[in-house]
């Protein structure tokens, strides 16, 4: 049972990070309305795309590249190198940190987080999401390339 997400001290670090997910959102909001500036009713299509590319990217970066290790370490244990720069670790074991480094060794639980920021400064600050849309789609579309180029040179 103490693996289970159904563990006591797991659901309540769960509750925990689902609040303050909440938090950041309802004060992003708050501070946009004091702003002058809600919410658009519907976003560019070019906007959404190289954000999901961003966000695939920088999910992979924060959760899984060796250089961003540091960030990692206080949360989790390495336990391999696994191929393109990139490593597997798992939360630690003590409560606290074992939930935080489920979330930031998963780039599919860090995708909402990096994806509602980039959509907050679309709205806040929509030069810097641009911007930063951009470099992380093209660091996704070069790896893609490095990948592709490796795999033709190896047939």
């Amino acid at each position: 049972m103490a693996d289970s997400p159904h563990n006591h001290d797991r659901i309540a670090g769960y509750l925990t990070v689902m609040s303050v997910f909440g938090g950041v959102v309802s004060g992003t909001a708050a501070i946009a309305r004091l702003r002058g500036r809600g919410l658009p009713t519907s976003y560019a299509i070019p906007d959404l795309v190289l954000g999901a590319i961003a966000t695939h990217k920088f999910a992979r970066v924060l959760s899984k590249d060796g250089v961003t290790t540091p960030i990692r370490a206080p949360f989790t244990e390495f336990e391999e190198n696994i191929g393109s720069a990139e490593v597997q670790e798992s939360p630690r074991p003590e409560p606290a940190r074992h939930v935080v480094g489920e979330l930031i060794t998963c780039p599919f639980c860090l995708a909402p987080w990096i994806a509602s920021t980039y959509v907050a400064l679309l709205t806040l600050a929509p030069r810097v999401a641009r911007a930063w849309a951009a470099v992380f789609s093209m660091v996704a579309g070069s790896d893609f390339l490095q990948h592709t180029y490796a795999h033709v040179r190896t047939d």
